[in-house]
């Protein structure tokens, strides 16, 4: 299959924007994501600030790709998804860069961090490392906010999953990433992606490091509890206990936003909610990303902030060890 057609009118997320994004007379036009159809990249690289069965002790083979579908008012990505920071390059050239990190790092995976207006050369790249010999598990690190039949071409050439659950409050996703329909989009994603790889299988094997499977990550927002405790009970009612579920504390106020509650960091009682209730509701594999003991909702934890516009945009060059089991 020709996987570039899929750029001539871009259903590849759940906006259905039906541009084509490829040139026009000369003329290349963006879909929703502000993107074209030219690959481009704004880091690659081993990352260790994944959970530990994907960022293991060497890292995570981590491609980070410029703009985005979702385009979050909040993102703490911005530079890259709101700005576009990042180098275009040609499936020759990303192709190289990608064999050169798995030489030179030895990584344990191959991470494709918010492809979903790539999914095409994403698809590419995998066939080109399948013929040589190269068998990484590929880990589709996503929004969530996934389309389904995109999601069911990208089976063959996904082992992991790692989607976001951000939203329950469908008033929340219009305001803050305008998709009203993101509880209903991503909970359809989220169920057919484990359809088609089960839950993380580093929780049932015992191993240090995942080699398939789903881990749904939820991020709690500031000022919006309420979101949480309901994304968390949406997820226990649908997947029961056993699913494996990262919960984060790192939101970091980086854009002014018109919601007052996202121009501050998390409370350490906000956090104390959410964590009590996943306590509470019975998830059995669960990763925590606890806060700092002195959060009061305006300290900054700036090493959880990337800086893209630097060679090596995360400060840690070693495992991470916030999030813990």
């Amino acid at each position: 299959m020709d996987f570039l057609k899929l750029f001539e009118e871009c259903r590849l997320c759940p906006r259905n924007c039906g541009v084509n994004r490829k040139d026009v007379c000369g003329t290349s036009r963006a879909g929703f994501c502000e993107i074209d159809h030219r690959l481009r990249v704004a880091y690659i690289g081993a990352h260790f600030g994944e959970e530990p069965p994907i960022s293991g002790t060497r890292g995570s083979g981590t491609v980070f790709f410029s703009g985005c579908s979702l385009l979050c008012s909040y993102c703490q990505n911005h530079q890259i998804s709101r700005s576009n920071v990042g180098d275009i390059m040609d499936m020759a050239e990303f192709s190289k860069k990608v064999l050169e990190m798995i030489g030179s790092r030895n990584v344990h995976n191959i991470n494709f961090v918010t492809p979903d207006h790539f999914f095409p050369y994403t698809f590419q790249l995998v066939d080109i490392l399948r013929r040589k010999g190269f068998d990484l598990p590929k880990v589709y690190n996503v929004s969530g906010y996934q389309s389904v039949p995109i999601l069911k071409m990208a089976e063959e050439y996904a082992d992991i999953y790692l989607p976001d659950y951000k939203y329950a409050d469908p008033s929340l996703s219009l305001t803050v990433s305008k998709c009203k329909d993101y509880p209903r989009v991503a909970l359809g994603a989220i169920t057919e992606m484990v359809r088609q790889k089960g839950f993380l299988d580093s929780f049932s094997t015992g191993s240090g490091l995942a080699g398939k499977g789903v881990l749904v990550r939820h991020l709690i927002l500031p000022g919006w509890v309420c979101n949480s405790l309901d994304a968390l009970s949406t997820l226990f009612i649908e997947f029961g206990p056993g699913l494996p579920l990262s919960l984060m504390s790192q939101f970091q106020p980086v854009l002014p936003n018109k919601d007052r509650a996202l121009n501050r960091c998390l409370t350490r009682d906000e956090f104390d909610r959410v964590f009590g209730h996943a306590m509470e509701l019975g998830f059995e594999n669960l990763f925590v990303q606890f806060p700092d003991e002195k959060c009061d909702g305006s300290k900054r934890n700036s090493s959880f902030l990337p800086d893209f516009s630097l060679k090596e945009p995360f400060r840690s060059n070693g495992p991470a060890k916030d999030p813990c089991v």
